[in-house]
């Protein structure tokens, strides 16, 4: 037998596993690493987190996937280097993250990569019926197992697109396993580069979750510090905070059809993106305005966005459900109190209350999708709303 395959199923019929997950968002700012401790599967599932941490991306690194990121015409070469690299740079920062945490790789039995989305490619979006719907994410899987030496589990999203899915939101399937509650209805909000949330009806009401993207999260405000102000991002909303929303401006980036599409779908930077802005602000007539006024409306954007979507799934279900907030988003403070005036009648918290730190949520669930793959049931998933039950994940083996 195989020696991989061997210890595959061994590692199935464990009590436990120790698997490290990764998440490279949207947002391209780094690599989240969490290292899960996993005991049983399905609903019986339990993750304790032991160690977790963000790895930044090198300058030059993020220029070369921005190079390639979310756009139609691109350079083949890069496009297949980086899968290649952006695979090696991944594994090496899991070795970086593993010494530093004084765990050796023979104590980890799986990675879980859930790689560097390029491009998100819905039908409804290309408006292109040649093609299924399609999601790229790229950082091979083989190069992170043979950087590390550990069996690495990754490219999730193809199996979701294949059984029927649109690719995202992913993170439904964990949120249902750790996160339903008898009694309360909870909404968890992810605000990464999109904002997206999995609605949990609480399981004496009945009903089918779900997950969804919403709109934008941070990437709008991203793309425009950097192209404009030469900074990452605008940290603390500290330019937003200075600035002057402008209801035309706001009320034009509110226009898109996606807004109207029903739960659940998905969206990307393939559509909210610099150029989408350009084409709200010339049918607003608003160019030429102070930078600290766009970025006051594209965080009122992206807080109108995410309050709309949630009131819209609230009014017709639980309208005491919680609200538990994590990605980036979190950390701004200025959409943090926008969202919170949208919703002032609903508990708004940090994902943190429900015992995951929210910077590592993302790259948990990822840890708890490859423990499915290997020891899982499908037939054991919650019922969800446009999410095919099926086993994600494809495996590379270290040698």
């Amino acid at each position: 037998m195989n020696p991989y395959v061997e210890k595959l199923y061994g590692m199935a019929t464990q009590a436990e596993r120790v698997i490290v997950g990764l998440m490279s968002g949207t947002s391209l700012d780094g690599l989240d690493i969490a290292l899960c401790r996993i005991t049983g599967s399905g609903r019986r599932t339990a993750l304790q987190l032991e160690h977790s941490c963000t790895k930044p991306y090198a300058s030059d690194f993020r220029r070369q996937i921005q190079d390639i990121f979310a756009k139609r015409t691109i350079d083949q070469q890069q496009l297949c280097g980086l899968h290649a690299l952006i695979g090696r740079t991944h594994g090496a920062l899991v070795n970086e993250a593993l010494l530093g945490w004084g765990v050796s790789p023979e104590q980890v039995d799986l990675i879980a990569s859930h790689g560097q989305t390029v491009f998100h490619a819905p039908r409804w979006l290309t408006g292109d019926r040649r093609f299924p719907d399609s999601t790229l994410q790229i950082g091979d899987g083989d190069h992170i197992a043979v950087a590390t030496g550990i069996i690495t589990i990754s490219d999730f999203r193809q199996k979701h697109v294949a059984g029927g899915g649109e690719g995202a939101p992913l993170a439904v399937y964990g949120d249902s396993l750790l996160f339903s509650h008898e009694t309360e209805t909870r909404l968890l909000l992810n605000i990464g580069g999109i904002a997206n949330f999995t609605f949990l009806p609480a399981s004496t009401a009945g009903g089918t979750g779900f997950a969804t993207d919403v709109g934008p999260g941070n990437t709008l405000m991203n793309q425009y510090m950097q192209r404009h102000l030469g900074a990452e991002m605008d940290r603390d909303a500290r330019v937003a905070s200075s600035g002057t929303v402008n209801q035309n401006l706001l009320r034009a980036l509110l226009e898109h059809p996606f807004f109207g599409l029903p739960f659940p779908k998905t969206t990307g930077p393939e559509l909210f993106n610099l150029e989408y802005l350009h084409r709200a602000q010339q049918d607003s007539g608003t160019a030429g305005m102070e930078n600290s006024d766009v970025m006051a409306t594209l965080c009122a954007f992206s807080a109108a966005a995410i309050t709309a979507a949630i009131q819209q799934v609230l009014n017709g279900n639980d309208p005491k459900a919680r609200v538990y907030v994590s990605g980036g988003g979190l950390h701004n403070p200025l959409l943090m109190r926008l969202i919170r005036d949208g919703l002032p009648a609903t508990p708004i918290t940090a994902f943190d209350a429900l015992g995951l730190l929210p910077d590592a949520k993302e790259a948990a669930l990822f840890a708890l999708l490859a423990n499915e793959t290997v020891t899982g049931s499908a037939a054991e998933a919650y019922p969800i709303l446009g999410a095919p039950t099926v086993y994600m994940g494809k495996i590379s083996f270290p040698g």
